[in-house]
């Protein structure tokens, strides 16, 4: 018996070695083609901040990093009373609760643009927003129109789709307006989707009523629109926040929102769509095409769908506006300081919670570009800013102007002194090259 067990070990063993030899298991497409491109060019710095100066970091898009910026105590108590109403415990429709979506369908109609709860879906995040709205609008082969400089999670998941993203230029020296003219250019028959970031992430534009007006009556057969509006009313005062739903006359419009920035709880996950289709164009089958999609998943968190109510209806104005003065404020510091920095142009935004600085990399000779430029800002004065590449817009950085006050001027002294260390005139190139 001994022997005839000891054999069958043996064939055994054999056999799985030879399934072994037999697996070939390698990771999907969809997988392999998914880069977030941030992620690939900062894993890729030497970040080695200088021991002797403590860390600021301008970089990260999340305004509760540093604790100055908390959310309102209304909107915790929602979150408390959800939890303790002992409702909100089981799963929710994939499209999220029909109370919830009226509520958000409620707070954000108006007259021009009318919304009903069947006009909204609640989503993880406004990233799962965006994820449904491209993933329902195109096909492998198609291609989407994206802003550049513009946020990299469009192409993330475009490219991952199969999906082409050719880049529509925005203009710096007009508040990062939209070259039209260009992104008309790009259009052609395999285009499905034209993505407007406003209030927008990385610049910091808000664009005004007849620019918005400018886009939506470009050419006749435009695609539909997929507006980004996660920093929905981040507006600082003098500026005006104009949804191009109320606007639009006939295209249909998918609008990305959520609690996140606004709101300061990011980590809360909860978004949405809302459907702008005065005219049936999306039709029956895009709305059931984004409610299949949206059940792929079990959708956004359920207690935060049962204190959404009393998030939009209680919060009240003053956190807006206090969160709003401090961001335009940090801003106004971080523009006034690197104005008067040999090298640098930053532009000034007119929202949300960034700003872009260009250098004039003609100046800066020992470095090739703006990763080299922030790699060695982080190791000579432990200043993190995000280079502009991430964006696919070399040669520009990013600041978040979400840090504390003090920490925003220290940061913008420590870039000052970089800055006049490396700077150097033409001529001063012209008689190193000489010697």
């Amino acid at each position: 018996m001994d022997y005839i067990l000891h054999v069958y070990c043996i064939v055994c063993l054999a056999k799985q070695k030879s399934c072994r030899q037999r697996w070939n298991i390698r990771p999907s497409e969809m997988s392999i083609n998914t880069l977030n491109p941030i992620r690939a060019i900062v894993d890729g710095m030497k970040l080695t901040p200088n021991p002797e100066k403590p860390m600021i970091a301008l970089s990260i898009g999340d305004p509760t990093v540093f604790g100055n910026l908390p959310t309102d105590d209304k909107v915790l108590q929602a979150m408390k009373d959800a939890i303790d109403s002992n409702k909100y415990n089981g799963y929710a429709p994939s499209v999220g609760y029909q109370k919830s979506r009226e509520v958000v369908a409620n707070f954000y109609s108006c007259p021009e643009a009318p919304l009903e709860a069947e006009d909204v879906l609640l989503t993880s995040g406004c990233s799962q927003a965006i994820d449904l709205a491209i993933t329902v609008l195109c096909n492998p082969g198609d291609n989407i129109l994206v802003p550049c400089p513009g946020f990299s999670l469009y192409k993330t998941l475009a490219v991952s789709l199969g999906i082409q993203v050719k880049l529509y230029t925005l203009l710096p020296e007009k508040s990062w307006e939209i070259d039209l003219q260009h992104m008309e250019s790009l259009i052609d028959d395999r285009t499905t989707c034209l993505i407007v970031n406003n209030p927008s992430n990385p610049c910091g534009s808000v664009y005004s009523k007849e620019h918005l007006q400018n886009i939506l009556s470009g050419e006749p057969c435009s695609p539909p629109l997929l507006c980004v509006l996660y920093l929905h009313d981040q507006v600082f005062p003098g500026c005006t926040y104009q949804s191009m739903a109320s606007l639009s006359s006939d295209v249909p419009i998918l609008a990305c929102g959520g609690l996140a920035k606004r709101w300061l709880v990011p980590g809360w996950r909860l978004g949405w769509i809302l459907i702008h289709d005065k005219n049936q164009i999306f039709g029956k089958e895009i709305r059931q095409g984004l409610v299949k999609l949206s059940q792929r998943i079990l959708g956004a968190c359920t207690i935060v769908q049962g204190a959404i109510e009393s998030i939009l209806n209680d919060t009240p104005q003053e956190f807006y506006h206090r969160t709003i003065s401090f961001l335009e404020s940090n801003s106004e510091i971080c523009f006034s300081e690197l104005s008067t920095v040999p090298g640098l142009t930053p532009v000034m935004p007119s929202g949300a919670m960034y700003l872009m600085v260009g250098i004039e990399m003609e100046h800066f000779p020992e470095f090739q570009n703006d990763v080299q430029f922030t790699e060695r800002l982080v190791t000579e004065q432990s200043v993190f800013c995000l280079p502009a590449t991430a964006f696919e817009y070399p040669n520009y950085f990013r600041i978040v102007v979400t840090v504390p006050e003090e920490m925003m001027v220290e940061a913008c002294t420590r870039i000052r002194e970089f800055c006049q260390r490396h700077y150097r005139t033409c001529s001063q190139d012209s008689n190193e090259l000489d010697q």
